[in-house]
């Protein structure tokens, strides 16, 4: 994995007191289990991520990276590192750019929590959805790349390798409704309104229908590593929200971005699209839908895409009151994690304005 080091959000610091492993201990796995490990083994911390604590490992002139999962007390169901292992394994066979995964450790003991190793990944990531400096040609063309490889991920055939069982069949909406509503009490730290309506208003507005296929759950452009000239993806990152699931909600996710104010440098509102050459959502929705062979926009309502939109807005304010309580706790992995939670209550509050002009479209 690169990082872009103009991005204050990037580049490496030593490793976090909440994080500190016996690097020892780590090199003797790593001499048992890579075929071409040499040296002793350096550690430093990457500052990005809110989630699963990565380090950039350096041992005998080779680089690797390690996800682990955070210590302490953790969300059921939550970092689980052994399932990005797998995925990123099996679309390893795919036209879906990942990085090389290693090997994966599951045994505690060896650094205090399971973890994989993966390859270094050396290329560009922007933090900024504007993409200052560029062209827009340029930017065009980043957006485009973002848009083939999530159409690419969603026409793959899960069963060909090997992910017919990632993730459970049918009603998904309606689970991942009841999971980020557990997700969001387990770690509430105040009371939000706005969350509470939403709890309330997602499950009586289903969409109808269903759709099973590997889903990113994260896929954003900061997210994914382009090559240093081309606008070519060369690894999606983050796959721990991963599973399989409606293709709609998961690209919906990937939207949000339209949705959210530049300010916030990883939103759209507010600019000039059309000066700097980035799709408006609509257009980016149609190339979509014609990359994974839908007949027309059509194929989407309003109301559904707005409910879907409604629903991942309402996903996040649960990962960012996780964050908020990790944070609280002081074992979350990034040092602005408490500034990232203080997002949850006007982005729920974002969310029900949303919601309510979805009723006002029925």
């Amino acid at each position: 994995m690169s990082i872009d080091l103009q991005s204050s959000f990037s580049g490496t610091r030593p490793v976090a007191d909440a994080h500190v492993f016996d690097v020892a201990r780590l090199a003797t796995w790593m001499r048992e289990h890579l075929h071409d490990f040499a040296g002793g083994v350096h550690v430093e911390q990457f500052k990005g991520g809110q989630s699963n604590p990565t380090f950039l490992l350096g041992a005998g002139g080779a680089r690797y990276v390690l996800r682990r999962k955070p210590p302490g007390v953790l969300l059921p169901s939550a970092h689980a590192v052994d399932r990005e292992y797998r995925v990123i394994r099996a679309l390893a066979q795919t036209d879906v750019p990942v990085a090389k995964a290693y090997a994966l450790c599951e045994d505690a003991a060896v650094i205090g929590s399971p973890f994989y190793l993966m390859e270094y990944v050396e290329g560009r990531i922007f933090w900024d959805a504007a993409l200052p400096g560029m062209t827009p040609q340029a930017r065009g063309a980043i957006y485009d790349e973002m848009n083939r490889v999530i159409a690419a991920l969603h026409s793959v055939d899960l069963d060909a390798i090997g992910l017919g069982d990632y993730g459970r069949a049918g009603n998904y909406i309606e689970r991942q409704v009841a999971r980020w509503t557990k997700q969001y009490r387990a770690s509430e730290t105040e009371r939000i309104e706005a969350a509470d309506y939403l709890i309330d208003w997602l499950p009586k507005h289903l969409p109808a229908g269903d759709e099973r296929r590997i889903v990113h759950g994260d896929y954003r452009l900061d997210n994914v590593i382009f090559d240093a000239r081309e606008p070519r993806i060369l690894a999606v990152l983050d796959w721990e929200l991963s599973t399989l699931g409606h293709p709609l909600v998961d690209f919906a996710y990937h939207c949000m971005i339209w949705h959210m104010q530049a300010g916030a440098r990883r939103g759209l509102i507010g600019l000039d699209l059309d000066a700097l050459g980035i799709p408006g959502e609509k257009a980016y929705l149609l190339r979509y839908l014609q990359r994974v062979a839908r007949a027309s926009r059509d194929d989407v309502s309003e109301v559904d895409w707005g409910y879907y939109l409604v629903f991942n807005m309402f996903r996040l304010v649960g990962i960012l009151q996780g964050v908020m309580a990790r944070a609280l706790q002081g074992n979350a992995s990034s040092a602005l994690a408490l500034e990232t939670g203080k997002r949850t209550r006007p982005l729920a509050e974002q969310a029900w304005a949303l919601a309510r002009e979805v009723d006002a479209m029925r």
